[in-house]
């Protein structure tokens, strides 16, 4: 009786759990929209002032600049999230509300990073208050953290599945937890989906990654899937590289967290002004390439694409923190829509095929890359999908671009 009263309160927690992480994703992405909204839209609408862009992104950064070095280095990568719950159990939560403006401020000022790092952290702090008010309860708490992060992943990116997986896949294998956990897993996530999904409904929210539709396929373009391949590799090389390079840099002007920041903010605010596909996370930015595509243009379409994955290492590093899913993922159709017109093939091929390599070859874990951007591309090029993932965890990231974080 005593197993079936715990199993059965854990379940109840559970979903519990799954409901609060949903409500926190919704309120997050909520206050997000509005402060983008009406910095980006209702104020220049009613004012014309010139070099907007430059100057907003320049004092913000500043006050990002500001606040980290009053509150700390806000928010960590997905990667520190995911390893301090796995090492010690749990994650700090005595400066939630600070975790949450530091996640939230670069996403309003328009830097190009996601979401999912810093809603990560925050979540993972707040699985672990409720944990330590629930051991005298339950003997599983410990379980909460990682139910939390696979329910915020999951959510954030529409898809339970990623969610589930991209926590437990290595570059080695998955390890697949218990049959018990595994319901766990997709009760949290599905009751953190219905809840967010539910508040968006009631509501409004302006969340969510585009679709693109199917295309139909000539067997000319499965004979480009090398290529194209290839093309994301080189994406990802880049990112790494840059993100490498961003890293060194950054470490040697450690202790100047303001200047850092400023240096970021003018950066983002001259190729903002230049380049506006450049900015923000690029999730909504995905159904303008889809749709738009062949007017933006061959040129501009890779031009945009390289700046993104550059300028999304220099805002992480400078202090603009966040994501880099949503940027990479954008920097990937940009790509593959280019390359596809001048392959002369497909163009949702080509975008589906360059947009994989490049997540799958920066993220090595090629079920969970699947599974993420299936999300994006139409079920039909399932196979194909499966195929780029698995062709770009074959090439190795060079030695001398590796780092602590790999």
């Amino acid at each position: 009786m005593k197993k079936v009263k715990n199993a059965t309160l854990l379940f109840v927690y559970t979903c519990l759990l799954g409901g609060i992480v949903g409500a926190i994703i919704w309120a997050f992405l909520r206050i997000m929209n509005i402060g983008i909204d009406f910095i980006w839209k209702y104020v220049p609408g009613r004012f014309d002032i010139p070099f907007y862009t430059i100057i907003i992104c320049v004092v913000g950064a500043v006050l990002i600049g500001l606040w980290r070095k009053k509150f700390g280095d806000y928010p960590e990568e997905l990667r520190v999230v995911l390893g301090t719950v796995k090492k010690t159990g749990g994650y700090q939560y005595n400066n939630i509300l600070v975790g949450l403006c530091s996640a939230l401020f670069p996403l309003v000022l328009g830097a190009s990073v996601g979401p999912e790092a810093g809603l990560a952290g925050v979540i993972a702090g707040v699985c672990t208050w409720i944990g330590d008010k629930l051991k005298k309860y339950i003997h599983e708490v410990e379980e909460l953290n990682a139910l939390g992060i696979s329910a915020t992943l999951g959510t954030i990116f529409k898809s339970p599945m990623f969610g589930f997986v991209a926590p437990l896949e290595d570059e080695k294998k998955v390890t697949i937890p218990k049959n018990v956990k595994v319901i766990l897993y997709l009760v949290a996530a599905l009751a953190s989906f219905g809840s967010f999904t539910l508040l968006g409904k009631l509501f409004g929210s302006g969340a969510g990654i585009y679709s693109i539709d199917f295309e139909k396929l000539k067997l000319i373009d499965v004979a480009y899937i090398i290529p194209l391949v290839f093309i994301g590799i080189i994406g990802g090389l880049l990112y790494v590289a840059s993100h490498k390079l961003a890293s060194i840099i950054s470490n040697k002007f450690k202790k100047y967290t303001v200047i850092k920041a400023v240096i970021g903010g003018i950066i983002l605010g001259v190729l903002g002004t230049v380049l506006p596909l450049t900015m923000f996370s690029g999730e909504h930015q995905i159904a303008d390439v889809a749709k738009n595509g062949s007017e933006i243009g061959i040129a501009m379409l890779i031009v945009v694409a390289l700046v993104k994955i550059v300028l999304t290492t220099i805002c992480i590093e400078a202090g603009l923190k966040g994501g880099h899913f949503f940027p990479i993922i954008f920097a990937g159709i940009c790509l593959g829509y280019a390359f596809g017109m001048i392959f002369g093939i497909s163009v949702v091929f080509a975008m589906a095929v360059v947009t994989t390599a490049l997540v799958g070859y920066t993220l090595k874990k090629p079920i969970a890359t699947v599974l993420l951007l299936m999300i994006v591309f139409p079920w039909q090029l399932l196979l194909v999908l499966i195929a780029a993932a698995l062709l770009s965890k074959i090439i190795p990231i060079p030695k001398v671009l590796l780092d602590d974080r790999n």
